[in-house]
């Protein structure tokens, strides 16, 4: 008895060891932005960076990524320099991109993703670990981030679709 239920632990422990691998190996890719927002406690969605953000994630299959996201709304900075800039457009250019990139690690049983931030355009993320709740459904990619840019009461959703 104690040898079969050895055996059955075995089985198991393999067979979970096996999805979590096939699980990690779905997400290594490049996805598209489909939408970001900030969900407020009354359940109100704001759009941080306009109605038609654009944006960019990458992991590879050694644990790194990187996430760029802009509004489409950001204006040209008029002098055509950006050491030129006026506070007005450089901070129109700051509040309208988001941007990070370091090393992640997923846990499937608890369906996190954890950011493990080096450096990011938002200098309170630097050196920060980001873990965040996730699911990877049909090559889109949705999480939630429990303390987003903005501070305040709200959480911001993250939706990517994997690019084929």
């Amino acid at each position: 008895m104690k040898n079969t239920l050895t055996l059955i632990f075995f089985f198991f422990s393999t067979c979970i060891a096996l999805a979590q691998k096939n699980e990690n190996s779905k997400l290594p890719g490049t996805y598209i932005l489909l939408s970001v927002d900030n969900i407020d406690k009354d359940g109100n969605r704001i759009h941080l960076y306009g109605d038609n953000p654009r944006g960019v994630l990458m992991f590879d299959t050694k644990g790194n990524y990187a996430l760029q996201i802009m509004s489409t709304d950001r204006p040209k900075f008029a002098a055509a320099d950006k050491s030129k800039g006026t506070d007005e457009e450089n901070r129109a250019a700051v509040k309208g991109c988001n941007a990070h990139f370091g090393t992640y690690t997923i846990d499937n049983v608890n369906g996190t993703i954890t950011f493990n931030i080096l450096h990011a355009s938002f200098p309170n993320w630097e050196g920060v670990k980001q873990k965040r709740p996730f699911t990877l459904i049909n090559g889109v990619f949705k999480y939630t981030v429990p303390s987003p840019t903005t501070g305040g009461a709200v959480t911001g959703e993250v939706v990517w679709k994997k690019v084929e």
